[in-house]
């Protein structure tokens, strides 16, 4: 028995699947990480770069961590080195736990992320929901990913402009750019996506002794 038509069809199959893919544009890809991806976690390393000024070097700020999400209003980021913090939004609450400082912010969720960064890929639940957020634009293809140019419709956000890198569907990059010229660049590594993620790792307790401040 010969398997030629069958080969030929599989081939013919997947030539076409890589074009399609090969021509997404960044919307796409975006639109299609926010349908099909409910919950998930990665690694993520960070820099910072803050403005430069004139006759001063630039102290560039690295860190690391892991970050965990379950659509649409779940997350955890949390920050390993070089300080660590510890960032978790249970739905109704955004906290912000800073180890050094022995510090705990808590802020209502609904006003603190809004068109914030971390709406792009953990709490929006689809893309239209997004664009009434975002001014979103697709980017030139670059190193390999396809990208995404954003912008906040508010005039208040301290966010004043995003890109969102995409490998297909798989998120790689978010780079972001504040209101006094910071860049913040996360990478993301060790995606595994649609998860059924523990439940507990979404609530946060304030440890003892520690200051709450409530914003």
């Amino acid at each position: 028995m010969s398997f030629m038509p069958s080969c030929k069809l599989i081939a013919t199959f997947l030539i076409a699947a890589n074009a399609v893919l090969a021509g997404a544009t960044g919307l796409e890809s975006l639109e299609g990480f926010l349908k099909n991806t409910r919950s998930g976690k990665a690694q993520f390393s960070q820099t910072v770069t803050p403005p430069p000024k004139e006759g001063q070097a630039l102290r560039v700020k690295n860190s690391s961590g892991s970050f965990e999400f379950q659509r649409p209003k779940h997350f955890r980021f949390v920050y390993q080195k070089p300080f660590e913090q510890t960032i978790v939004a249970d739905g109704q609450t955004l906290w912000l736990y800073d180890v050094d400082l022995n510090q705990v912010t808590a802020r209502k969720q609904a006003q603190a992320l809004g068109s914030t960064p971390i709406a792009l890929i953990a709490t929006a639940p689809d893309l239209k929901a997004l664009q009434a957020d975002f001014l979103l634009s697709n980017a030139p293809d670059k190193d390999g990913l396809q990208w995404v140019n954003g912008a906040p419709r508010a005039s208040d956000s301290q966010v004043i402009g995003i890109r969102v890198g995409f490998k297909g569907e798989e998120l790689a990059v978010l780079e972001i750019l504040d209101s006094f010229g910071q860049k913040s660049v996360l990478r993301f590594s060790q995606l595994q996506t649609n998860l059924a993620l523990d439940a507990d790792i979404f609530v946060f307790k304030p440890p003892a002794k520690v200051g709450i401040f409530t914003q």
